[in-house]
């Protein structure tokens, strides 16, 4: 009976794994996609209180509703052509990274996404566009 009530738990719990792994590489796909289509209302759905933006080494703290007005005159001014994610990882304390290319009229610009969990959600940290 204990074996049984063992590997029940062993089962639960890499099944609660496999659904916490799904849902934070969910999150960054929808992160992706709100980029690629320019939606900094999509977008904003995955701030934290604070969000860290920095255009070309220029970073400042923003509010998530600052951020979004943000975002949104970058997207205004750079509308998307296409955003790719080149690279994804997670560090070992659940904080996602992303670095994609962003084209848009303007021009290119690397992005980098960081994205980490606050009260059981991920949520975007900071994002960087370094023109290239």
């Amino acid at each position: 009976m204990k074996r049984i009530l063992l590997q029940f738990c062993a089962i639960l719990w890499f099944a609660l794994l496999a659904v916490g792994v799904q849902a934070q590489g969910e999150s960054l796909g929808a992160v992706k996609g709100a980029i690629r289509n320019g939606s900094a209302r999509d977008l904003s759905q995955f701030f934290g209180p604070t969000v860290e933006l920095a255009f070309d080494g220029d970073k400042q703290s923003y509010s998530a509703t600052q951020a979004e007005f943000v975002m949104k005159d970058f997207f205004a001014k750079n509308s998307p052509a296409s955003f790719e994610y080149d690279h994804q990882k997670t560090s070992a304390e659940s904080i996602q990274y992303a670095a994609g290319k962003y084209i848009g009229k303007t021009g290119s610009y690397q992005v980098f996404v960081q994205m980490k969990p606050i009260g059981g959600a991920l949520v975007i940290d900071s994002i960087n566009f370094t023109k290239e």
